[in-house]
């Protein structure tokens, strides 16, 4: 949630944006001078010893298939967890039924309909496989939706770029 209000105090029209999470004891850590200026709370200070700290990730830029591009990411040990956000369009159920096949087209569509909604999502997900969503509506910027499950297919790809790479096949060589 404390992504999705930071998120949203830039607005509505902005590509989407990664963040590492990181046990903010390691932030304090590794950059002491940043964690006084954020106000950065460790476990010395009585902040909570699993507390997470998001850190943007500045160099990512998304294409126009973000799970293609979030399928390139693997993250060090050192990243617990990952979150995105992402500002997206959609139509009521009923009006969906005349959608295009073609992906270009299908996006057009979408935005010229009248009945178009814009919707923020944050997801993340971390090593000990939780994961959660939080979603506002634009036209509802008082009310957030929050489950485990909300964009399902997002959180499976940002729990796949935290998972160990797998140990390549080695042929036997008799």
């Amino acid at each position: 949630m404390e992504l999705e209000r930071h998120v949203g105090s830039d607005g509505w029209d902005q590509a989407p944006r990664l963040f590492a999470l990181v046990r903010t004891d390691a932030v304090i850590a590794a950059e002491p001078e940043m964690a006084e200026q954020l106000g950065l709370r460790g476990t010395a200070d009585g902040g909570h010893p699993d507390a997470l700290t998001a850190i943007e990730q500045d160099h990512f830029q998304p294409t126009n298939d973000l799970l293609a591009d979030l399928s390139t990411i693997v993250w060090p040990e050192a990243v617990q967890g990952c979150a995105l956000s992402l500002v997206s369009s959609f139509l009521p159920a009923d009006a969906e039924v005349d959608i295009p096949d073609d992906p270009e087209e299908a996006a057009e569509y979408v935005a010229g309909h009248e009945l178009q909604q814009e919707m923020r999502v944050v997801v993340g997900a971390d090593r000990e496989d939780h994961r959660h969503g939080v979603a506002r509506l634009r036209s509802q910027p008082d009310e957030l939706l929050g489950a485990q499950d909300l964009v399902p297919g997002l959180t499976e790809a940002l729990a796949h770029t935290l998972a160990e790479p797998e140990d390549p096949i080695v042929a036997d060589q008799e």
